[in-house]
């Protein structure tokens, strides 16, 4: 006879369950709103997440300044875009922490605008988010 696990299908192997996936950006929306999930577990999903924006003729952000003010709208997922720009809209995709990168200050961003989840991040948001992620990243 073998060993102790001898036999065992995936003893001594790859392990029986694989990792979890990380959350989707929607799951995470929809944990945060609802007070499942820490602000800082949500920017670590969000800084490595796909977000959809929509865009213009011109490259960059699309902005809303009929709020108080400035926002962006972005999107955790096509359908969400599609719902608020049309099937036939314009975008271009990049990671959350692009997004923090590149934003304009002075602005913030609304996520899933039209979901039953919307996030607005106004301006000080996305600036408590930038001094997190260098934090994160330097120390």
């Amino acid at each position: 006879m073998g060993g102790v696990g001898a036999g065992v299908p995936g003893y001594g192997e790859q392990p029986l369950y694989p990792e979890p996936s990380p959350p989707s950006l929607g799951d995470a929306v929809r944990a945060f709103t609802t007070g499942s999930l820490s602000a800082e577990d949500f920017q670590q999903i969000f800084a490595t997440s796909k977000v959809y924006c929509p865009r213009g003729d011109n490259p960059g952000f699309l902005a809303l300044h009929n709020t108080q003010q400035p926002v962006i709208p972005m999107f955790s997922t096509l359908k969400e875009l599609r719902r608020y720009a049309g099937k036939e809209s314009k975008y271009f995709v990049i990671t959350g922490a692009e997004v923090i990168d590149l934003l304009p200050t002075g602005y913030g961003f609304v996520l899933d605008m039209e979901g039953d989840h919307r996030m607005v991040f106004d301006a000080k948001a996305v600036e408590q988010m930038v001094d997190f992620a260098m934090r994160r990243m330097y120390g």
